[in-house]
């Protein structure tokens, strides 16, 4: 526990209000005490009453010390702030061991924002750390924005009635109902904050430029050139107009609302635009200005940090910088705010960038598809608005049925993971992640790596229902499918073209994609008619086992076919249900002959995608069957395990940390074994044989078969040295395992010898939990043994696991056969297997400071499961990047 003077930094946080603005959140000081009596003075008196049950006018020099004076323990009080003005406080005061009063005062301007559930929330994480665990409060029957405010919280309140008052009382232990409200909410406000960018009402471009080339010209001729529906303000001090628009010396000389400014001045300017911003009311920016944390110095990390403080602080978020800009297709808007020369249509895909300098090659190469977006967001370095914000967004927006993602880092991938999964419940969602063989971040970006293994991150993605593919055509090549045709209800083609080659690439493809073909592929001949490409799509349209259909078309001799067969492709692409995928001409993208536009000229659903080879329409197919699979499939749900005891677990952890002065402590056998019971865990009973003598006393009180195993750590799992001796049953036989081991390994000291009964034979399988900095916890599973290590044939999950993704780890490893009779081998207790699973997963979750621990072997019998050896390590760590209280990275 943190002494009365240490400051919990860690306690600050960004947050977004419920109408999109942010604000900070801190601690306070002592020397709020000016900013708390302005506060104060702006607070109306019913609202003074509704907090003191009396009338106070005005704060006293005594009351002041008081409530600025916290001790962080006993005495904690957080304030929200909007600029340099505090716009609510919350506090709470410890009655009893583990209870504490709680109470919160909020600007009446500001009520209605959502700035109580906030602070509720982090006094609550804040409450948690300091051992309490259950708020109570008085509140006047009349004040029912308060009562609101813990009713709503998702926490089971128990309220009565008494001498006028109402008292209430809750737990403030997280519970998947009080989670689950946290999340909507966050989903609501982060959404809205993106609403604010891509649906400003007014922009300004500050940095506006006369000369070409610039992009401060550029910025001007895009917004206006695309037909933005709004006012648009260049800002130059030296120009009278800019691109024929008027323009103003500077920002705060425009004489109306600017909802949305984007700057292109220098770097060195950015922070005096910023602060222009605050004072204008600005709601969002877009920094396309580079010089920030992408030039690698400590001069532009520092400028970049700065640029978010304060436009976090005065209820602004940043895109950028160093960005491209944004798109917002919608005719209400028609916003361009971007850089890029080539804009694709009005469409139904949201596509958001990281790479400001690879933006405009994508935003190409979706244009020369014919793909439509409803909106674009190159975030640049993102110093804020992220991959997640954009998916809060696209969640509800009907305007957009696709999500495409291109990720160079990942911020919160556990939050990633959440808001993915949810998104992709109702819309697909299709990422490429560069660094696939480094996992390495760019400069400018303010992540760390993550450390954890390529397959678990592939692991997260699938577990999400994301689409994860390798490059950037390949990610259109499956949004083409995704905007146009419907997802197949199964995984079985049916191939037709006019080439006996290509209807055998075809086959060959589609078996190298992992999937199935339907029935023998359809060989029109070269010869064919648009007749019978329709009489032969008709039949395969019909057959039940056909589920895709895969079609070519190539104009050996006569090309004007091509618009007779295209029509008959789209009109059997519209009627047959079932998705159409075809190389037509050898051409990418979707032909315009096989497009279906609506009034405005857009491809609407029915369009007929093309790719130059049946390999690229195989592939691109392949991982839409995949997405339809999962969205069909049952996800599973969390079950409820027995015998766990988390709150003795989370004693023995805090008490094991506090005896060590270390930030990594290795867990003694007897430590392990008594975190492993608190999850219903038994190891297999081991006793430290430091010397012979004390093994043979071991022996002997066994009173049974025993092994001799070496536990330390750089002895284990060796396959060069002998680290157990099995089947001792005298005590012969353990002075000759005694000696031989002590020969061979190491000193008795130095190899940790220990004494263990005989477990009864079965597959030996070894789970293993890490906990991630950035990706948090990670569970992996495989067969125990050297094989497994040198093939990494692991299968990963993010906990919290539910029943189907840990029977899907278990079948998933190459060597599975080995639990299920392979070659007359027994039929292991799969389920006892999935069951220690959802154990160590619950461990994992419940114990950040769980940095590592491994059960390894499991002997999996016929019957139940034998934990013959685990480790395990504890590490002071930083707090998981998804607290329980709303925070911006």
């Amino acid at each position: 526990m943190q002494s009365a003077a240490t400051y919990p930094a860690h306690w600050e946080a960004d947050v977004v209000l419920a109408d999109g603005a942010t604000a900070h959140i801190r601690p306070i000081r002592p020397e709020d005490a000016d900013r708390l009596v302005d506060f104060y003075a702006r607070v109306s008196d019913e609202s003074k009453y509704f907090r003191f049950f009396a009338p106070y006018p005005r704060l006293s020099e005594r009351d002041v010390a008081h409530f600025t004076r916290m001790d962080h323990v006993r005495r904690v009080a957080l304030i929200v702030l909007v600029g340099d003005q505090m716009i609510g406080v919350g506090r709470y005061d410890r009655v009893t061991d583990g209870i504490a009063e709680v109470s919160f005062l909020v600007e009446d301007s500001h009520q209605g924002r959502g700035v109580g559930s906030v602070l509720l929330e982090h006094l609550a994480q804040a409450a948690r750390e300091r051992g309490v665990h259950r708020f109570v409060a008085d509140i006047l029957p009349v004040n029912r924005k308060m009562i609101s405010v813990f009713s709503e919280a998702g926490y089971t309140v128990d309220d009565h009635f008494e001498d006028g008052i109402v008292h209430v009382e809750f737990e403030i232990v997280p519970t998947d109902h009080s989670l689950h409200v946290t999340e909507a909410r966050e989903h609501r406000a982060e959404a809205r904050s993106i609403q604010r960018l891509l649906r400003p009402q007014s922009v300004a471009i500050v940095g506006a430029s006369r000369s070409a080339g610039k992009a401060g010209q550029a910025l001007v001729r895009n917004i206006v050139g695309n037909g933005f529906t709004g006012p648009v303000y260049p800002v130059n001090p030296e120009a009278v107009a800019v691109a024929g628009v008027p323009a103003y010396p500077s920002l705060t000389d425009i004489p109306a609302e600017v909802d949305l400014a984007v700057v292109a001045v220098p770097a060195v300017s950015v922070g005096e635009v910023v602060l222009q911003c605050a004072a204008h009311g600005v709601k969002g920016l877009v920094v396309v200005a580079a010089g920030f944390a992408e030039s690698g110095n400590e001069d532009g990390r520092r400028r970049q940090a700065e640029l978010v403080r304060v436009a976090r602080a005065n209820g602004m978020r940043v895109v950028g910088p160093n960005c491209l800009g944004i798109i917002n297709t919608d005719p209400a808007y028609s916003l361009n705010a971007s850089l890029a020369p080539i804009v694709p249509p009005p469409g139904r895909i949201g596509l958001f960038a990281q790479s400001g300098a690879l933006g405009t090659a994508i935003l190409s190469d979706g244009a020369a598809r014919g793909l439509g977006l409803s909106t674009f967001v190159s975030a640049g370095n993102r110093a804020d608005v992220s991959g997640n914000d954009l998916l809060q967004y696209w969640r509800d927006d009907a305007a957009t049925e696709v999500v495409l993602l291109y990720l160079e880092s990942l911020g919160n991938p556990r939050k990633f993971s959440r808001l993915a999964r949810d998104v992709a419940e109702v819309k697909p969602v299709v990422a490429v992640k560069s660094g696939r063989t480094t996992q390495g971040v760019p400069t400018g970006h303010t992540v760390r790596p993550i450390e954890v293994p390529e397959a678990a991150l592939d692991a997260m993605f699938r577990q999400s229902g994301v689409i994860r593919v390798d490059t950037i055509p390949e990610m259109f090549d499956v949004a083409q499918i995704l905007a146009y045709q419907p997802l197949p209800a199964g995984n079985r083609v049916g191939i037709v073209g006019n080439s006996s080659a290509l209807c055998l690439l075809a086959n060959d493809a589609v078996l190298a994609a992992g999937l199935d073909v339907g029935c023998e592929p359809v060989d029109l001949g070269v010869a064919a008619s648009a007749d019978a490409y329709r009489h032969a799509l008709g039949d395969l349209a019909s057959r039940p086992e056909i589920d895709a259909l895969l079609v070519m078309f190539t104009a050996a001799v006569d090309a004007s076919r091509g618009e007779d067969v295209a029509r008959v492709l789209a009109h059997s692409s519209e009627t047959s249900g079932k998705p159409m995928v075809t190389t037509f001409l050898g051409s990418r993208g979707v032909p315009e002959e096989m497009r279906k536009l609506d009034e405005h000229g857009v491809p609407q659903r029915g369009s007929v995608p093309s790719y130059p080879s049946v390999e690229e329409a195989a592939r691109a197919l392949a991982h839409v069957t995949g997405y339809g699979t999962w969205r069909r499939r049952r996800h599973g749900q969390v079950p409820a395990v027995g015998g766990v005891d988390a709150a003795a677990a989370r004693a023995l952890v805090d008490s094991l940390l506090a005896a060590s002065a270390e930030d990594t402590v290795e867990l003694a056998p007897t430590d392990v074994a008594d975190l492993l019971q608190h999850y219903g865990v038994e190891l297999t009973p081991m006793t430290p044989a430091p010397t012979l003598d004390d093994a043979l006393a071991a022996m002997k009180r066994f009173g049974t078969e025993v092994v001799l195993k070496a536990t330390a750590s750089h002895l284990r799992h060796r396959p060069d040295l002998a680290d157990v001796w099995r089947n001792i049953d005298t005590a012969d036989e353990m002075r000759d395992a005694w000696e031989t081991m002590s020969r061979t390994l190491a000193d008795p000291a130095d190899a940790g010898f220990v004494v263990q009964p005989m477990a009864a034979g079965g597959v030996p399988v070894a789970i293993w939990g890490r906990e991630d900095p950035m990706f948090g916890p990670v569970i992996s599973f495989g067969i125990s043994g050297v094989a497994t290590e040198l093939l990494s044939d692991r299968a990963y999950r993010i906990p919290p696991l539910t029943d189907v993704a840990a029977a899907e780890m278990v079948r998933e490893v190459k060597a599975a056969p080995l639990l299920f009779g392979y070659r007359g081998g027994i039929m292991a207790d799969v389920k006892a297997v999935e069951d220690l699973l959802h154990r160590v997963s619950r461990m994992a979750d419940d114990l950040p400071e769980l940095a590592a621990i491994e059960l390894n072997p499991v002997l999996v019998g016929e019957e139940g499961v034998a934990v013959v050896n685990a480790a395990a390590r504890l590490s002071r760590l930083a707090p998981r990047p998804d607290w329980y209280a709303r925070r911006l990275a």
